[in-house]
């Protein structure tokens, strides 16, 4: 495994374990230059190739579902762990369907509903994007819409 920080290959497994749901094992390793950090080992199921809106396709990239999900929580009081895990499901409903190809849009819609339940800001601000808000009304409208804040 290559070190992060010093780019060199000299790093050994300090520690290995499975993640709470069983689905991952975490290993913290620790490099030559003295740097310790995380990595995960997942199972890929199949290889699940995203459709987008213009028919394109690409690899569905775990990574990138991560990086969206985490910059719409970003300042959100939700722990790491339970964002793994978000991550986690979405993946795995998705491997669940059984096709190998997946619209973006039942990908998106999957996030948005998921975070609703785990958070109404990021579900908002996840949702300015996914649905491309391009003025002031077009976001009233859509928060006028949803009943996730009435409910607090």
């Amino acid at each position: 495994m290559i070190c992060s920080i010093c780019k060199r290959g000299e790093t050994s497994v300090v520690d290995s374990r499975p993640t709470e749901d069983g689905t991952a094992i975490r290993r913290r390793r620790l490099c030559s230059c003295g740097e310790r950090f995380t990595t995960f080992e997942r199972v890929q199921f199949r290889e699940l190739m995203v459709v987008k809106k213009n028919g394109r396709k690409s690899t569905f990239d775990r990574d990138k579902l991560s990086k969206s999900i985490y910059i719409a929580l970003k300042k959100r009081p939700i722990d790491t762990d339970t964002v793994e895990k978000f991550i986690t499901k979405i993946s795995r409903s998705l491997e669940e369907l059984g096709q190998n190809e997946i619209a973006s849009n039942t990908i998106g819609t999957m996030v948005m509903d998921g975070l609703k339940d785990l958070d109404p800001v990021a579900y908002v601000r996840f949702a300015s994007v996914y649905r491309n808000f391009r003025e002031e009304k077009d976001f009233i409208q859509f928060v006028d819409k949803i009943d996730v804040f009435k409910k607090r």
